[in-house]
Formats: C-alpha cells, sequence, structure tokens
C-alpha cells in the first residue's frame, strides 16, 4: 500500500467506495426488478404508464448499463447525470404530491430520492477519480 505525497488517499478510497456505493443501490434494484418483472410491471401499470412490461426490462437494461459504467469509470460522468434524471422521474412518478395524502411516508422516499441525485450530481461533477477508472465519455472537465 502507498501513500500519496499530497495526503489525497482518503479521496480516493471515498471516491472508490462511493461508486462501489452506486453500483450497489443499482444492482438491488435491478434485482427486485427480475426477481418479480410481473410485479415491477405491475407497479409501473398501478402509477398509469403505458407498456408497464417493457418499461420493466428497459429499466432493468438501463439501470445494468448504469451499473457497468460505474464499476468501470467508463462513462462515468454522463451515466451519473442520466441516473440523477432517472431518479428525479422515479421521485415524482412514483412517489409524487398526488401519493402524499393517502400516506406520509411517501413524502420521505420522494425527498430520499433528491439526497440520491444530488449524490450523483455532485459525482458526475467530479468524475470516477483517477484509480480504477476507464477514461472514456463524452463530457469534459
Amino acid at each position: 500500500m502507498t501513500t500519496e505525497t499530497n495526503g489525497a488517499g482518503w479521496a480516493t478510497a471515498a471516491i472508490l467506495v462511493g461508486r462501489l456505493v452506486f453500483a450497489a443501490l443499482f444492482i438491488m434494484a435491478v434485482s427486485f426488478k427480475l426477481m418479480d418483472i410481473s410485479a415491477t410491471a405491475g407497479a409501473i401499470a398501478t402509477a398509469g404508464f403505458p407498456l408497464p412490461t417493457l418499461l420493466a426490462w428497459l429499466a432493468v437494461v438501463f439501470e445494468l448499463a448504469l451499473v457497468a459504467c460505474f464499476l468501470t469509470g467508463a462513462y462515468f460522468s454522463e451515466a451519473a447525470l442520466l441516473a440523477a434524471a432517472y431518479v428525479v422521474f422515479l421521485a415524482f412518478g412514483f412517489h409524487g404530491p398526488s401519493h402524499w395524502v393517502g400516506n406520509q411516508a411517501e413524502f420521505g422516499s420522494f425527498i430520499d430520492h433528491f439526497t440520491f441525485a444530488a449524490g450523483l450530481l455532485f459525482a458526475a461533477a467530479h468524475g470516477p477519480g483517477r484509480v480504477l477508472a476507464m477514461k472514456r465519455g463524452w463530457l469534459r472537465r
């Protein structure tokens, strides 16, 4: 193990852990979808979206792509921006104001999505770090 002379070793570790956390959250989301894709499609239909089974499978593919980007660092900033937009969409689509009247816990779920989106935006702005990151992407910092 080496130490960096500028004292930024902790930052490298924090970035790697953050990338793993993002990947783990989307791996869990994909796992739940795949365990019962019909239930996922049902939730999508209940929220009022058309073609729920197709959308469920598209969500699986999209989230797997996000996992790949977070783990490899390739197209990291682009993936983090797309993930932030996706998370905000999910907040409004599945936990928005129309859900608060019947269940105040939905407001907490709504707010949680924005804290996750804020982390993704911060990650997008700062990139995947210097270690274990494929330097591929369209956005330049």
